[in-house]
C-alpha cells in the first residue's frame, strides 16, 4: 500500500494564499464569549465534584414520533425518562464516569490556549484533576473522549511528569476492550448486541496513537489501525454514509447493522457522519496512509452534498423531515468544522473544505447559535441534539458541542496565521 505524508505546515502553506484577508471579528467574538461562559460555568460547578454537561429538557411525544416517522399510538415510550418539571431548563451536571466528562475541562484548556487567561488555566487544571480516577476505569470505550480531551490537552499545554502515566493507564484499559478475532474495540456493555461497535469509537483512537508515540510501544497504534480498518470495511454504505452501530458475532462476522440514535437503520445520523470524517482525518495524520485520506475525502464530499440547510448546521439526522421545527445539531456541525479544517491542510484542493468549515463556524458564531453571556446555562452553543429517538437532550446545549467549536476556532485561527 502506497503511503504518503503531507506535513500540516506545508499543506497549510498551499491553502493560505487563497484564503485572503477576511474579517475574522466573528471568530474573536466567539472566543471571547466562550471564555466568559466557561468561567461562569466553572465557578457555578465548583465544589460539586461534577462537571457541566447540558440543560435538563423534555420532549413532545407527537413531535418525537413525527421526526422518527412512527405512529404515536403504537410507539412504546417506556424507556424515556422525563426530568421533573422543576428541573427543566436548569444545568445538568455529570459525574466523572459519564462519557462526556472530558469535554468541559478540554474546553477550558482550549479557551486558555486561545486567550492566555490564567484563570481559565486554573479552572482547566482543577477540572482535569477531578478526572484522575478515570485512569482505572474499564467500563467504557469513551476513554479517549474522557481522558484525551482533558489530560491530553493538559499534557500539550501544561505538561508534567504525572500526565503520561494517566494517558498510558487509560490506553491500556481501552485496548483491553479490543478483540483480535473481530478486529475492533468493543463499545457498549449493554443492549441486545453480541459485540457492538459504534462509529463514535473512531474518536477514541487518537488516544492510542498518542500513547504509542509517548511510550514507543506499537501495540496501541496497531489496535487503532485494526479498529479503523475494520470500521472502514463494515460501517459505511456505498454512498459513504455510516451506520451508527455494527454488532459482530464472536467469529468476526457481522451480526447486524443499526442506527440507534438516528431516525432509522437506513438513515444518516448527523453526528455519526461527523465522527467519521474527523476520525479518518486523524488516522491519516497519525499514519500517513493515503487510504485514510481518500476515505475522509469521500465522507467529507458526502457531507457537503447531503447537508441542505442554508447555514450548514445540519438537522439531527440527514433524513429527518425538513422544516423549521426539526431540531438542528450544532454538535455535529462543530465536529464537522473541526475535522474539515484539519483535512483542508492535507489536500491540494483544501480551499473548498476550508471555506465550508468557515461557513459553519460563522453560523455557529452568530446569535442564532452562540449564546449571549450569562444565558444558556453558561454553555457556549445552543441547539444541539443528543439522542432524539431516546427523548434525550433535544435542542439543548451540549458540552461536546462547545469543545469542538473551540477546537475548530483554534484550528481556524492557526490556519489563518499560517501555523
Amino acid at each position: 500500500m502506497k503511503r504518503i505524508f503531507i506535513p500540516i505546515v506545508a499543506a497549510a502553506a498551499v491553502l493560505l494564499p487563497s484564503c485572503g484577508q477576511k474579517d475574522t471579528s466573528w471568530a474573536e467574538n466567539g472566543i471571547s464569549t466562550a471564555s466568559t461562559q466557561l468561567k461562569m460555568a466553572a465557578a457555578a460547578a465548583e465544589g460539586t465534584g461534577k462537571l457541566p454537561k447540558s440543560l435538563y429538557s423534555g420532549y413532545d411525544m407527537e413531535e418525537l414520533c413525527y421526526q422518527l416517522g412512527r405512529d404515536s399510538s403504537t410507539f412504546k415510550d417506556s424507556l424515556r425518562a422525563v426530568a421533573p418539571a422543576e428541573k427543566l431548563g436548569t444545568v445538568k451536571l455529570c459525574h466523572i464516569y459519564d462519557w462526556t466528562s472530558g469535554f468541559f475541562p478540554g474546553s477550558l484548556w482550549y479557551a486558555y490556549e486561545l486567550t492566555g487567561d490564567e484563570q481559565l488555566k486554573d479552572y482547566a487544571t482543577e477540572y482535569t484533576n477531578l478526572l484522575n480516577p478515570v485512569r482505572h476505569y474499564t467500563g467504557t470505550h469513551d476513554l479517549g473522549f474522557m481522558i484525551g480531551c482533558s489530560y491530553g490537552n493538559a499534557y500539550r499545554l501544561s505538561p508534567n511528569d504525572t500526565i503520561p502515566a494517566v494517558l498510558k493507564e487509560t490506553a491500556d484499559n481501552l485496548i483491553g476492550r479490543f478483540d483480535p478475532e473481530i478486529g475492533c474495540i468493543r463499545s457498549w456493555d449493554f443492549g441486545p448486541w453480541n459485540f457492538p461497535v459504534i462509529i463514535d469509537n473512531m474518536m477514541n483512537l487518537e488516544l492510542l496513537f498518542t500513547v504509542s508515540k509517548l511510550t514507543g510501544d506499537s501495540r496501541y497504534r496497531d489496535v487503532a489501525v485494526r479498529h479503523a480498518n475494520t470500521t472502514m470495511h463494515n460501517h459505511f454504505r456505498d454512498d459513504f454514509t455510516s451506520w451508527h452501530v455494527v454488532s459482530y458475532n464472536s467469529d468476526g462476522t457481522v451480526q447486524c447493522k443499526q442506527t440507534f440514535q438516528g431516525r432509522n437503520d437506513g438513515s444518516a445520523w448527523a453526528r455519526g457522519q461527523a465522527w467519521g470524517v474527523y476520525g479518518y482525518t486523524v488516522c491519516f495524520r497519525e499514519t500517513g496512509d493515503s487510504t485514510y485520506l481518500s476515505f475522509a475525502r469521500n465522507i467529507a464530499d458526502m457531507i457537503m452534498s447531503r447537508v441542505d440547510t442554508e447555514d450548514l448546521v445540519p438537522y439531527w439526522d440527514y433524513d429527518a423531515p425538513k422544516g423549521p421545527e426539526t431540531p438542528r445539531d450544532a454538535s455535529a456541525a462543530a465536529v464537522t468544522a473541526s475535522g474539515l479544517l484539519e483535512f483542508s491542510t492535507y489536500v491540494e484542493d483544501g480551499r473548498k473544505y476550508f471555506d465550508y468549515a468557515e461557513k459553519i463556524l460563522k453560523s455557529l458564531s452568530s446569535p442564532a447559535y452562540l449564546a449571549a453571556p450569562g444565558e444558556n446555562g453558561c454553555f457556549v452553543l445552543m441547539h444541539s441534539t443528543g439522542s432524539l429517538p431516546n427523548g434525550s437532550e433535544i435542542d439543548v446545549p451540549l458540552n461536546y458541542a462547545d469543545y469542538y467549536y473551540l477546537e475548530a476556532l483554534k484550528r481556524y485561527r492557526d490556519i489563518k496565521a499560517g501555523k
